[in-house]
């Protein structure tokens, strides 16, 4: 086995001058469109809640263009129920509070370090009931030109830990790139399912470096709203109580009936008004092909 070199003699030039706040967020620095899943342990391309193509592979190729600056953290109380789509109870998007939009009712506590949901057991088995994740915005690997981007949600199994060569976590994956100055969106990286533990699990791997004609692209895309919605955590606020249920129709009619059979005084003749107007030797050094 030989080790996989992505650029001899250093860096391209094309990616020496490419701004790399997505490798430096990853390795720990600072919704209704596309996106994978990997439920079920396969990549589903979505679109919304519309499932439109499924890889059999275990693997595909990505250029990771964008992260979430922080981990989410996601809190459901109840059994998991296949197929429901709820709401979160109560969720964080600093991994330190909750989210100033989860009623007071609904927060386990007022700091996530001393939530009873983030103790381990409090989930299934020795887990913890809130978990994290990561939200990225990739691209794919041969649909680069077609300026697609899809939202790629990972669980923290695949976003923490050590791995070993060639099967690193997220984390861990962007530091190795940090160390070795390479930016994130300037590789392709394989995405591949661990099939060494029961539930899914990406582990990363690079692959090559992007072209100059990709790389065009990429930038494009960086910055675009669609790569930017893609990291994003949405909760859709639950509704006031007041708001659920309207008054019925004959409630309504007697509060009417009321107004109307209170006696009121004889009215005053008054004047009247007008109205008012209203570098790189070697990108992975000990990588393994396989």
């Amino acid at each position: 086995m030989s080790e996989l070199t992505l650029f001899k003699g250093g860096l391209p030039a094309h990616l020496r001058g490419l701004d790399d706040d997505v490798t430096s967020t990853l390795a720990g620095g600072a919704g209704g469109g596309r996106r994978i899943s990997i439920k079920g342990g396969v990549f589903r391309e979505m679109i919304g809640s519309k499932e439109y193509r499924v890889s059999e592979e275990r693997s595909i190729g990505v250029v990771i263009i964008k992260a979430a600056p922080k981990n989410y953290r996601t809190y459901f109380e109840g059994a998991y129920v296949e197929g429901e789509n709820k709401a979160p109870t109560c969720w964080s998007v600093d991994e330190q509070t909750p989210a100033p939009e989860v009623p007071e009712d609904q927060r386990q506590a007022t700091k996530c370090m001393d939530c009873p949901q983030n103790v381990k057991g409090s989930g299934q088995g020795e887990s913890r009931a809130c978990r994290y994740k990561r939200h990225i915005a990739v691209m794919l690997e041969g649909e680069i030109e077609k300026r697609e981007v899809y939202q790629v949600i990972l669980p923290a199994t695949s976003v923490f830990g050590d791995g070993e060569k060639g099967k690193l976590p997220l984390q861990a994956y962007a530091r190795h790139l940090q160390a070795h100055g390479t930016p994130i969106a300037g590789v392709i990286t394989e995405m591949r399912f661990d099939t060494s533990v029961p539930t899914p699990k990406l582990v990363f791997k690079p692959v090559r470096g992007v072209t100059e004609d990709e790389l065009e692209v990429i930038r494009e895309m960086r910055t675009s709203p669609e790569a930017e919605e893609a990291i994003k955590m949405t909760v859709a606020p639950p509704k006031p109580k007041e708001a659920l249920f309207e008054e019925s129709a004959p409630k309504k009619l007697a509060a009417a009936k009321k107004v109307v059979e209170e006696p009121v005084e004889e009215p005053k003749k008054v004047a009247s008004k007008k109205p008012e107007t209203a570098t790189l030797e070697s990108l992975v050094a000990g990588w393994d092909e396989e």
